[in-house]
């Protein structure tokens, strides 16, 4: 008897342990075709098996200047499915048909925007607005076809407005059924944001994200521009990884993609990858 109540009560503490061992990050290993923006053009087949060594099956976006139906028989030989293209914000508004034609042949259920246009760095209220009733009209007519919009914003959209931001209004003006976003971590933190407080804050509507980390010290600001060698390898930088990840879950995001803009990353891909397999629960 007393031997049962000594097993019964490390039972609990043995399942508490192996919960807590549980990898936080269990989805797939996707890429931002933009990470490998300077090989793509020269060799996209080639670019492709490096991707494919290096464990990605997912990949956003489309490569260099080859045609979709080529870039979608390349993906599909490695085994990488392209569940998000982006498209410009000019496509989105004056050829929504171009983009819908594009995200079909390469098998996309996501169309992403990352960049609203604006002028000397600053966004105003009148981009803001102007943007949220275009991505109305745009998310309306990509859902008509099967597709669902995200808005991917750089960090200008933190702008003080009323008791929030520009980021806020936007949110709160553009119909939640058929405007989603695209959260990237760096330049949600690069304007002032808090990723996972805005991921508990607007949940669901978040449905794609970025993973980057940032080069500590940095100065920040509202441009949505800086060095692209201010992206360093995951775990390296200011930004709160692990945190992010556990309030994305919740948030219930559908596709993560790594993106480094540097030029390192050959040395910097595998570490961030090493390093997000390692994260536990």
């Amino acid at each position: 008897m007393n031997k049962f109540i000594i097993v019964a009560g490390v039972l609990p503490l043995f399942f508490e342990s192996a919960v807590a061992q549980r990898p936080l990050y269990t989805a797939p290993l996707g890429i931002q075709a933009y990470t490998f923006r300077r090989s793509f053009p020269i060799n996209a087949a080639k670019t492709l098996d490096t991707i494919k060594m290096m464990g990605f099956t997912e990949i956003e976006g489309s490569g260099g200047n080859i045609s979709p139906q080529e870039f979608k028989k390349l993906c599909n030989e490695r085994g990488i499915n392209i569940p998000s293209i982006g498209a410009s914000y000019e496509e989105l508004v004056n050829h929504p048909d171009s983009v819908i034609y594009r995200a079909k042949i390469l098998g996309a259920d996501y169309v992403m925007c990352a960049w609203i246009p604006h002028d000397d760095g600053v966004l105003t209220f009148e981009n803001a607005k102007k943007a949220a009733e275009d991505f109305n009209k745009a998310g309306k007519i990509l859902k008509e076809n099967g597709l669902i919009f995200c808005y991917h914003p750089h960090g200008y959209e933190f702008q003080p407005y009323e008791n929030g931001t520009l980021l806020d209004y936007i949110f709160d003006h553009t119909n939640p059924e058929s405007v989603s976003f695209e959260m990237d971590i760096f330049w949600i933190q690069f304007g002032g944001g808090n990723p996972a407080e805005l991921l508990k804050k607007y949940g669901s509507r978040w449905k794609l994200m970025h993973l980057k980390d940032m080069r500590k010290g940095i100065k920040k600001d509202l441009t949505g521009l800086t060095s692209s060698e201010n992206d360093v390898a995951l775990g390296t930088g200011d930004i709160n990884i692990a945190a992010i990840l556990k309030q994305a879950k919740k948030a219930g995001i559908q596709h993560y993609f790594f993106e480094d803009e540097s030029s390192n990353i050959i040395s910097q891909l595998p570490k961030s990858i090493a390093y997000l397999k390692g994260l536990r629960e």
